[in-house]
């Protein structure tokens, strides 16, 4: 993380309180998404500030431009914490189809691999293509969750050994 890729997008530690991240909690609102309002609002009251073992915030950059972002949480949803759940998922309208959601999704789970059995979502409709062509499975009958990947079996071997 930190180095650019051959688009010119890099991916760094992320957090809500710029001028950089206001502008995209803008263009969210008016795109009708909420997701990034909640980010803010769960981080300045300190009900998520991504700080359990292995949570992360990240923002995807083209130059200084802050164009991307999504975080990795301990699922909340499920209390046995072998779960971790893509939380706050949103790219710029100009910087879609580039390939930033798969690297920040990407980034997610490859953080999420070494500590979680499972990586959940909740996707709004328009996403659940985004999500299916990363490898993630629909799910059906579950409140908090519209899909879910499983991780390897050795994560859970791996985390029950200790």
């Amino acid at each position: 993380m930190g180095a650019a890729d051959e688009t010119g997008y890099v991916l760094k530690g992320l957090r809500p309180t710029t001028p950089a991240f206001d502008a995209l909690m803008q263009e969210s609102r008016q795109e009708g998404y909420w997701m990034l309002v909640r980010l803010r609002d769960g981080w300045t009251s300190g009900r998520n500030k991504f700080l359990k073992r292995p949570e992360m915030l990240l923002g995807a950059y083209h130059g200084r431009q802050l164009i991307g972002v999504g975080g990795l949480n301990v699922d909340p949803y499920f209390e046995e914490g072998d779960f971790g759940r893509v939380r706050h998922l949103y790219v710029s309208a100009a910087h879609r189809r580039l390939g930033v959601g798969r690297m920040l999704v990407g980034a997610i789970i490859e953080r999420a691999r070494a500590h979680f059995s499972s990586l959940n979502t909740r996707a709004p409709a328009e996403s659940f293509a985004f999500y299916e062509r990363l490898g993630f499975h629909r799910v059906s009958g579950e409140e908090f969750v519209t899909h879910r990947m499983a991780l390897s079996d050795e994560t859970a071997k791996r985390r029950k050994a200790n």
